[in-house]
């Protein structure tokens, strides 16, 4: 997809209806919602998975153009369409890899790449140590940066238990964290 490609400006519900017989419009759709479905399956499987996940996704979408409806947003059928996929990877395993995460962009400086490095180690170890319902909330809330009424539309929960899992989630990262001596 090229910078003035007329795709790239239309809304999710406009590309999708275009999709259905338009490669481009496609291209643009999977161009754009890429990255975070790719966080959040890299976060929820860990890097190495996280490419066959996006790759299920995506074919999912292709399939599914025709009968998409627009009841809930192209991005929250896609985190449930992402999650669901995530699952199935996860009860292939026996354990959950959380060694690596997702790399922003780097400082320059060593000192700091390390330092960053160790943080990011500890907080997808930490996160990984939460459950799985609360691993989720959390994950969907600071790196997918959903609001709490689409996770609890996305998850099928209540808002308050949306609400409780994030809070018991965010406590226990806080908890692991500052035992580890990362924290405030």
């Amino acid at each position: 997809m090229t910078l003035n490609d007329p795709h790239a400006a239309l809304p999710d519900d406009q590309l999708v209806r275009l999709a259905v017989r338009d490669e481009r419009a496609f291209e643009a759709l999977v161009t754009r919602h890429a990255p975070a479905v790719h966080r959040l399956a890299a976060l929820t499987v860990g890097p190495g998975a996280a490419d066959d996940v996006v790759q299920e996704v995506f074919i999912a979408l292709h399939r599914g153009l025709k009968s998409f409806r627009g009841e809930a947003a192209l991005s929250t059928w896609l985190h449930r369409v992402t999650l669901n996929a995530c699952y199935k990877v996860l009860g292939a395993r026996k354990s959950i890899p959380f060694e690596q995460t997702v790399e922003p962009a780097a400082p320059h400086d060593p000192v700091q790449v390390g330092e960053q490095h160790d943080l990011r180690a500890r907080l997808t170890h930490a996160l990984g140590t939460l459950p799985p319902d609360q691993r989720e909330a959390v994950t969907l809330r600071e790196i997918s940066g959903l609001d709490y009424a689409e996770i609890a539309a996305l998850t099928g929960v209540e808002l308050g238990t949306v609400k409780s899992r994030i809070n018991r989630g965010r406590a226990a990262l806080r908890d692991l964290l500052t035992r580890a001596g990362v924290g405030p």
